[in-house]
């Protein structure tokens, strides 16, 4: 196992929440409906192209 690269996403994680929660409310509500508008694009199939059945 790698364990330091374990830790280091671990540590990137944390440092990362620890960024997001010195935010003023303002850009976190920003960062919010970035992050939402990203999930939306990636569940909708990509512009022009119908889905395929299943």
């Amino acid at each position: 196992m790698d364990d330091g690269k374990e830790e280091s996403d671990e540590a990137q994680g944390l440092r990362l929440v620890r960024a997001f929660l010195s935010l003023p409310p303002d850009k976190r509500a920003e960062v919010i409906a970035f992050a939402e508008n990203l999930a939306r694009a990636h569940d909708r199939p990509e512009e022009g192209r119908e889905a395929s059945p299943t």
